[in-house]
């Protein structure tokens, strides 16, 4: 049937009871090849929100559940929206009354109502939404799985934990019934979260205001997400979490890179890395050169602005501080207080401060980027000694030039309780896959999480 509203709501519908297995709701975007373009694109109870907002788990009430699909924000290359259902418990034979309900979104409306019959099925694709001829349309499938969930997962090519051969679909009887009142349901919070999806259990978080970046950004961030959890994945810490903080030299020799959209490169990349590890997927930042500046927190949702306001070399003052540059933003640094000579002590300190005062239950990771040209050896040895006892973790990250000074040799500096630095250098950190850079940040910080815990650092 032809579907001619912007947004439905889909309820799945049953009568709850004792014995009658426990029911959710999910839904699978797939593209023209009737697959999942990513684990992303499979929306249910652990994964409530697609990164587009366009689909949404509600949650569920006694006896439904419920899906909001805003048609007109789903992407172009999403054909379909399968709508499916999974039990929990026992067989959709043991389920009575099952039925979906169509509405529209906006006035309540009830659009259609399918109503089904199962037998051993333990997953099943009630219907499904589907693009033609510019257009959107319904129709009833009746489709379902003895393999569960992570059956019905796996054919439309999400990643599942467990390999386990998926059963063919099955068709059921099914019948359509005219539309019945106007009905507009309600809708509670999520039920209890599961993980199903993803490398064992490093599940890729959502992160809040992700659904308001543009696509391409969207895309990569997603993807980039699926690349951190992996690298953590190797070293048994999938379920980690912590505060991260960045740190960007702003000093006159980089200002090629900054020109040419490096630094900007980096700082979204290093976004993926926050919103993966940080519960809120806020992410601290400074810049420094002559001095340290802190930037307004990186918030996902805001990636592209803050990158145009923030992202910026420092300046060299002739004429004094005294008024701010013509054209200078609400929430802009006056880079002519930054200046363009290297003090990473300084910012070190800074840095060091804040997590004094901001004390987390989570590790820190600080990532810090540099083009080189240390010259405070002793001044940078003294504060990253003294951060030792401190539950912050230093990864200096080189880009291209050299005299990288003690950030390449502290690791080989006697006298400390946990080695607490790392460091590594790219010549040009563009041509770095996404994995391999991932990897390269989170070699150490794993052998001193273990450290500091066994230290007492951690707790």
């Amino acid at each position: 049937m032809p579907v001619a509203v912007s947004a439905v709501r889909a309820v799945l519908g049953w009568s709850a009871g004792p014995g009658v297995p426990d029911v959710d709701a999910s839904a699978l975007l797939l593209t023209g090849s009737g697959r999942v373009g990513s684990d992303g694109d499979f929306v249910f109870y652990n994964q409530p929100q697609h990164a587009s907002g366009a689909v949404r788990h509600l949650g569920k009430q006694a006896g439904s559940d419920s899906l909001d699909i805003d048609l007109n924000a789903l992407g172009r290359d999403i054909e379909r929206v399968a709508l499916c259902a999974s039990a929990d418990g026992g067989t959709f034979g043991q389920v009575p009354g099952l039925h979906l309900r169509l509405f529209d979104t906006a006035s309540g409306v009830e659009l259609a109502r399918f109503d089904m019959e199962a037998g051993t099925e333990t997953a099943y694709v009630s219907g499904e939404l589907y693009r033609r001829g510019g257009g959107w349309k319904f129709r009833a499938v009746g489709q379902g799985y003895a393999s569960g969930l992570a059956g019905l997962a796996r054919d439309f090519g999400i990643s599942v934990d467990e390999e386990q051969p998926a059963a063919a679909p099955a068709p059921t009887h099914a019948r359509i019934s005219p539309p019945s009142a106007p009905c507009a349901p309600d809708v509670s919070p999520p039920s209890t979260v599961r993980s199903v999806v993803g490398q064992g259990e490093s599940s890729v978080r959502l992160t809040k205001g992700e659904e308001d970046l543009p696509v391409d950004m969207r895309k990569r961030l997603s993807l980039r997400k699926q690349q951190v959890a992996v690298s953590l994945s190797k070293h048994g810490l999938t379920k980690l979490t912590a505060r991260v903080i960045l740190v960007l030299d702003a000093s006159g020799s980089m200002s090629g890179l900054y020109t040419r959209g490096t630094v900007a490169g980096v700082t979204e990349r290093m976004a993926a890395v926050a919103a993966q590890l940080d519960d809120d997927g806020e992410m601290q930042a400074w810049t420094f050169a002559s001095n340290p500046a802190r930037l307004p927190d990186l918030v996902v949702g805001d990636l592209p602005e803050w990158l145009r306001l923030h992202v910026r070399v420092g300046q060299l003052s002739l004429f004094g501080r005294k008024k701010p540059p013509k054209g200078l933003l609400p929430g802009q640094v006056d880079m002519r207080a930054v200046g363009i000579q290297n003090e990473e002590q300084k910012a070190i300190a800074e840095v060091r401060a804040f997590v004094r005062d901001h004390p987390v239950p989570d590790p820190t990771l600080v990532l810090f980027f540099s083009d080189g040209g240390v010259y405070r050896n002793d001044e940078i040895e003294r504060e990253l000694r003294a951060a030792v006892e401190e539950p912050v973790f230093w990864q200096f990250i080189g880009l291209g030039r050299s005299q990288y000074g003690v950030l390449e040799r502290f690791d080989t500096l006697p006298g400390r309780r946990v080695d607490n630095v790392g460091f590594f250098a790219v010549d040009d950190i563009e041509k770095v896959s996404d994995l391999d850079l991932y990897d390269r940040l989170l070699t150490e910080f794993p052998s001193w999480l273990r450290a500091a815990r066994q230290a007492g650092i951690l707790h």
